[in-house]
């Protein structure tokens, strides 16, 4: 009787001690499945899915929560997808859930959710998280009666109707745990004696016949492919483009559905498959193919191989490199390394593969992709420099996600990057770089064992030359982060009639608030406005962000256009309701009064003592697999430096022109909101720092880890940048924008950029984006800059601008060249 008293007082404790349990108890007794709460949490995972809506909102989140003593697995209300898309709520936060319901599903029995529809979202770090030992080994809560809900004790959406999680950012990485990899390959002796060849199945095609085996290399891998849309009843809506080839040629292979978690990451260049009960079907015409010239093989384009789950049930061998015999005449794998020398020399669309040093790598970003079919999709990038030796010029790298999520939000300066099957793009006026295709796969140091490159002369040529290195002294050459955009706009603004795709769109005032109001997390958009500039102040510092952890705000299911909370307001504890309203709106505050914050930050001495150990492990990785040795990696002990920042209030240096004043008050909207931010400026790459700065420069991760509450991160160090108010054409709208010239050639955004002379003025280095000469060690100073601002009165400008959601209610919003209008040209339909 007293254990049963101790535990009956224990399950009480612990009940009082729970939020959620409270919360969960309240709706299994309420009449009508909805309450009113206050539950104070933590965001540690947050996952997304395709709707089973037939209206609104295209996908679906489920968000998982703890209190500290129990997790809980909640659907958030279609009315709060807004605050995923702003990132205002994402893991590692807390939130407060002010009003939820319980859900049954009508579909299954005994299964069932808490649905959250309204909350008040915290600041940026969780003061929760940090005083829990192990979020994972905290008891999952599900309600009495739906113990055996799969739903809630897995790794699968809430909604029955959907079988797994979408990338929270886009759609090509592979996302949960049915996603397998690792599995080893097939030891089992094989009958090839019956087997067929490529080139054979092209005359099978069409008629009645039996598929005999194929035995096959893979020679490309393209990323994933989602075609998941409402109303479609496929399980798993994935493809996935393999080009094999044995003996007789190369033919293409398409992995579909079901059998893409299963085998995708199972599956590399350089595997060898055993395939049998295969159906063959007409190639896809209008998609895009690796160019293969360099294997010297015969292309059977006119059909491809199909690998279902079922009709027919497809058997897929992987087959172990070393059961791999050399009188199977499957060919090598070979590639297309290329210097950065002889890219020069490439066309427009050419493929190539390089392997280089990483220098500096930028943050990563979205960009909507211009499909009109089914739900709207991201695409997320990142741009990189990179070197081999071959030039004094870097690689400049456009990468796209590959549906390699492990190895694209890893990449950082230092590293050996290897980009397969990239494209060659040339622009007028800028030196030429490289873009990703779908075939494109990347590689950093920690993933280039077992890859078919690591026996190619060029990459030895590569290792070779990275040994006569000084780490120390390509270290400080070193950045990550901050705006990034490449190629620079062209000399002249041209509008064509004919494409209005081709070029950067010419938008009114009401159009660039509405692109404003639209902007996702981390999405960039370009765009040109008409106007003239009415202002220009000289700002030292950035924005900062610091005083965003402390408010809440409610924010209530009134609609799904309800905006996020504003939480750059100066703190409060008192709870705040916010009527509905957009991003341009809380950006349209005309009287804002800056603060800047005075930090101090330590200044660490530079470490140097491994970084040629380092060096050496890196290089190595490659050398040893090619003798086929283990490869150890070793730790990354390296120096820690931070530039120390003085942040003091100083006279602002301003010009206007005369006719501000009066149009300022005339004006039906001023987004004055937008600018610079800390997230706007590259920080200076070192060792220590690594792993903050790239949770700096990637995106919001699904799940939280203790990681994200270690960011200390320091300030970054700003040169200083201008603040313009640009008046648009009517003078109905102003907008301020930031200008961050490039003032020294160790600037990421300096390579490239055309450095013809100017003279200094205001609107010079507004056209051109740097001060003259960058290496010069005297610059002019912002005074002498300012004093000739003069001339942009009542001048007809046309202005670039680079607009970015960093996340939140920040908005980057950065002028990157302004043209006067005899610099603009119109292209009219032929």
């Amino acid at each position: 009787m007293e254990d049963n008293s101790s535990c009956s007082s224990a399950g009480t404790a612990l009940s009082e001690a729970s939020f959620l349990q409270r919360t969960l108890e309240r709706l299994s007794s309420t009449q009508c499945l909805k309450v009113s709460t206050e539950a104070p949490v933590a965001v540690i995972a947050l996952q997304r899915y395709l709707s089973d809506q037939p209206e609104g909102q295209p996908d679906s989140y489920d968000v998982t929560v703890t209190d500290g003593v129990w997790r809980a697995k909640c659907s958030v209300h279609p009315a709060l997808n807004h605050l995923v898309h702003s990132n205002t709520l994402r893991t590692g936060t807390d939130v407060s859930i002010t009003q939820c319901s319980f859900v049954y599903s009508e579909r299954r029995l005994g299964h069932g959710y808490i649905c959250i529809e309204k909350l008040r979202c915290g600041g940026e770090m969780s003061a929760l998280l940090p005083r829990i030992q192990d979020v994972a080994s905290l008891p999952m809560m599900v309600k009495q009666g739906m113990e055996r809900s799969v739903e809630l004790q897995s790794d699968v959406p809430l909604q029955v109707s959907r079988k797994h999680y979408l990338s929270l950012w886009n759609n090509e990485d592979p996302e949960g745990d049915i996603w397998t990899s690792g599995s080893p390959s097939s030891h089992t002796v094989l009958d090839v004696s019956n087997i067929t060849l490529l080139s054979s199945l092209e005359s099978c095609f069409r008629n009645t016949w039996k598929p005999l085996p194929l035995l096959v290399k893979i020679i490309h891998k393209s990323r994933l492919r989602y075609y998941g849309k409402f109303g479609l009843k496929i399980d798993y809506p994935f493809q996935a483009y393999f080009e094999v080839a044995d003996q007789s040629g190369t033919m293409s292979l398409v992995l579909w559905n079901e059998l893409c978690p299963e085998f995708y990451q199972k599956l590399s260049v350089g595997t060898v498959l055993y395939i049998q009960n295969y159906s063959l079907k007409q190639s896809y015409s209008n998609r895009s193919h690796p160019q293969m010239d360099h294997h010297q093989m015969k292309t059977f384009h006119s059909v491809e191989i199909c690998l279902n789950a079922r009709n027919p049930t497809s058997v897929v061998t992987v087959v172990s490199a070393k059961s791999v015999l050399p009188q199977w005449g499957l060919p090598e794998v070979s590639y297309l390394f290329t210097t950065r020398l002889q890219l020069d020399e490439l066309s427009n669309n050419s493929a190539c593969d390089v392997i280089c040093l990483v220098t500096f790598v930028g943050r990563v970003e979205r960009v909507k992709s211009k499909g009109k079919k089914g739900p709207e999709k991201f695409w997320t990038y990142r741009w990189i420099h990179a070197v081999d030796g071959s030039s004094d010029r870097p690689f400049i790298l456009e990468v796209f996600s590959s549906s390699q999520p492990e190895v694209f939000s890893r990449i950082c300066p230092m590293t050996y990057l290897v980009c397969t099957q990239m494209r060659v793009c040339r622009v007028e006026g800028s030196l030429p770089y490289l873009t990703s295709s779908c075939e494109t796969e990347t590689f950093i140091t920690g993933y280039h064992k077992g890859q078919p490159y690591v026996s190619d002369p060029r990459v030895k040529t590569f290792i070779q030359w990275t040994k006569t290195l000084e780490d120390n002294v390509v270290l400080q050459k070193t950045s990550v982060g901050g705006h990034y955009c490449y190629p620079r706009p062209p000399q002249t603004f041209t509008q064509s009639m004919a494409d209005a795709s081709a070029q950067v769109p010419l938008v009114t005032a009401a159009d660039l608030k509405k692109e404003m109001e639209t902007l996702q997390y981390r999405e960039h958009k370009k765009v040109a406005i008409q106007g003239q500039i009415t202002a220009v102040r000289y700002m030292k510092h950035p924005k900062s962000t610091e005083s965003r952890g402390t408010e809440e705000r409610e924010v209530p299911d009134v609609a799904p256009d309800v905006c996020e909370p504003n939480t750059q307001d100066h703190p409060s504890t008192a709870e705040q309701t916010t009527a509905p309203i957009s991003t341009a709106e809380k950006i349209s505050v005309r009287g804002i009064k800056r603060r800047i914050q005075t930090r101090k930050v330590k200044q660490f001495s530079l470490n140097l003592r491994s970084m040629a150990a380092k060096r050496n492990r890196r290089s190595s990785e490659i050398e040893e697999e090619e003798e086929e040795k283990k490869s150890d990696s070793g730790s990354e002990d390296a120096p820690n430096v931070a530039d120390s920042q003085r942040n003091q209030d100083s006279d602002v240096i301003s010009w206007e022109s005369s006719s501000w004043p009066k149009q300022k008050q005339e004006v039906s909207e001023y987004l004055c909101e937008g600018g610079l931010h800390q997230d706007s400026v590259s920080r200076r790459f070192t060792i220590d720092e690594k792993d903050v700065l790239l949770q700096r420069s990637n995106l919001q991760p699904t799940h939280w880890t203790p990681e994200q509450s270690a960011d200390t991160s320091p300030p970054v160090v700003c040169p200083g940048f201008y603040q313009v108010t640009i008046l648009g054409i009517n003078k109905q709208m102003a907008i301020d924008a930031a200008f961050l010239p490039v003032v020294s050639s160790d600037d990421p955004r300096a390579v490239a950029l055309p450095q013809d002379p100017h003279g200094n003025t205001m609107l010079s280095c507004l056209s051109s984006g740097f001060l003259c000469p960058l290496s010069q060690s005297t610059l002019p100073q912002p005074e002498e800059v300012l004093g000739s601002a003069g001339e942009l009165e009542d001048m007809h400008l046309v202005c670039i601008l680079d607009l970015c959601h960093l996340g939140g209610d920040r908005v980057e919003v950065l002028i990157s060249k302004v043209y006067r209008v005899t610099e603009v040209s119109k292209c009219t339909a032929l």
